[in-house]
């Protein structure tokens, strides 16, 4: 089924081995010869055939990033690696090797068409990647349980499929729970499905069926439900309040707080925490809820200031281009004026007004991008100015709010310290007439170990909402330092790469006059 190798030398895949291949299946005449003096660049090659090499790794394909097609069928290869960044990948023949696993191909998104003909591949999976899949062929390999054909029924694009040659083609109604459990299917081991067999397959299987798109209904839901969710969780990360719409802040102080959940069994304490945990939350969802409006306003800030910068640049843009515009039909008749002008002195005179046209539309040009750096200048520092009092007072009604969960703490420390101290008088005197836990009875000892539980709880919970508190304050300034800086760079680039194309531009036209002072256009 598969190709043996005991015997044959196996070849490296390496970056001689590619540029021969390449140069072998390049352009052929003119083209060709020019392509093989200068190199052809791997980053260029659309399709790339690697077939009957002996190839028993995959490797150095990296540089094929625009790599379409690619055959590596007839060799001896045992794992599909080494293909990650070939994302462009539309067709891909591994067929006649040597593969036990499907794998390795997560990256190839746009695979369309893709064959694993005449391996050693026992169970089709690892294929969920590839959502544009409309050919598959995994004749001759060991797929034995018909239950695995289920998993194609993810591939909507799926049309062609070849299994002939496995075990599972020999059962006896491998046509029909085919056609019934991928009816996209239009071709089957390269014949055209039936329409009135499809109808009959459907029908034996219609209860089966009907029970699996139950089931895959559901989990689409689930799968869709908790997308929402990833989404959902970003908005709030984006606006700095993940976690603060409900009691996940409170909930964290005594996930780690072992005396302040032995304390909670004291008679009373039940109530406090309820009651703590009611104001806390309302706090909490006004941080996320005011967070949320916050990052709107931030939004809108950050989009108007989008469109104005590129309102600005698209204006400046188009006064340049109309005054190119403009010089290059005067410059055209000037350059015919020279190109049939005979006397010397006339050329002479005709060339310096060229050249000093060319002067000023440089000076025009430089001094239009200079007006367009300062706008935009004054944009981004306006822009700076107003991001930075958003962010500041976003910052400062949060701490704000985070002040009022500290003091909901202490006024509950307080509470439960004053309950705590009052047990002891109750234990110590043998009033107490709640059952208490053992470990939370052995923290009456004396009062110093019990204001030393209490206070190591309140110690817990402070710095969980400290830390909470830094979190927010760190990751907003961070984010606002970057956004900046981006802005500021971008800027710089821009200019950066306007004057360069303005000085391009002049300089070309310096060299066209000069080449016709030296009487070198015709």
């Amino acid at each position: 089924m598969s190709r043996l190798y005991h015997s044959i030398e196996p070849c490296v895949m390496d970056d001689e081995m590619l540029k021969l291949v390449v140069s072998e299946q390049g352009p052929r005449e003119e083209a060709g010869q020019l392509a093989k003096q200068e190199g052809i660049l791997f980053k260029d090659v659309l399709s790339l055939r690697l077939d009957f090499q002996n190839i028993l790794h995959i490797d150095s394909l990296w540089q094929f990033e625009n790599l379409r097609k690619l055959q590596l069928d007839n060799n001896i290869i045992e794992r599909i690696e080494g293909l990650e960044s070939l994302v462009h990948l539309v067709w891909l023949d591994l067929s006649f090797n040597n593969i036990e696993v499907i794998e390795g191909l997560d990256t190839l998104v746009n695979l369309e068409d893709l064959s694993l003909f005449n391996n050693r591949i026992s169970r089709i999976d690892s294929l969920d990647a590839l959502a544009k899949l409309q050919v598959l062929s995994l004749g001759n390999n060991q797929i034995d349980n018909m239950m695995n054909l289920l998993y194609l029924r993810r591939f909507k694009c799926l049309r062609t499929l070849s299994l002939a040659g496995n075990p599972v083609a020999e059962a006896e109604d491998y046509k029909m729970f085919t056609y019934a459990y991928l009816p996209d299917l239009v071709y089957l081991d390269f014949r055209r499905i039936d329409d009135h067999m499809a109808q009959l397959a459907e029908a034996k299987h219609q209860y089966s069926i009907a029970e699996l798109k139950h089931r895959e209904n559901l989990a689409q839901a689930r799968l869709e439900a908790e997308q929402a969710q990833r989404e959902e969780l970003e908005t709030h990360k984006a606006a700095f309040v993940e976690h603060l719409n409900d009691s996940f802040l409170f909930d964290s102080m005594y996930a780690e707080d072992v005396e302040g959940n032995k304390l909670s069994y004291l008679p009373g304490v039940g109530e406090l925490l309820e009651t703590y945990k009611d104001k806390f939350v309302i706090i909490c969802m006004n941080i996320f809820e005011y967070g949320l409006k916050q990052q709107e306003k931030r939004k809108v800030e950050l989009d108007t200031f989008t469109e104005c910068v590129k309102e600005a640049i698209w204006d400046n843009q188009q006064q340049g281009r109309l005054r190119i515009a403009q010089f290059e039909e005067k410059h055209l008749l000037s350059v015919s004026s020279i190109r049939e002008e005979s006397e010397l002195p006339n050329v002479e005179r005709k060339i310096a007004e060229c050249s000093q046209d060319i002067a000023e539309l440089s000076n025009w040009l430089m001094t239009l991008e200079m007006q367009l750096v300062e706008q935009l200048e004054e944009t981004i520092n306006m822009f700076e100015r107003n991001i930075m009092d958003l962010v500041g007072l976003f910052i400062e009604n949060v701490q704000s709010l985070m002040a009022q969960c500290r003091d909901l703490e202490n006024h509950h420390h307080e509470k439960l310290l004053e309950t705590s101290i009052n047990t002891l008088e109750k234990i110590v005197k043998g009033e107490l007439d709640e059952d208490l836990p053992d470990d939370v009875r052995a923290l009456f000892v004396d009062k110093d170990t019990v204001v030393n539980a209490v206070g190591a709880s309140h110690d817990i919970h402070l710095l969980k909402i400290d830390n909470r508190e830094d979190e927010l304050v760190t990751r907003i300034n961070s984010w606002c330092t970057q956004l900046l800086d981006k802005i500021h760079k971008d800027e710089i680039t821009r200019n950066r790469k306007r004057v360069r194309e303005i000085n391009q531009y002049i300089d070309h036209m310096q060299r066209e006059l000069e080449s016709l002072e030296s009487g070198d256009v015709e």
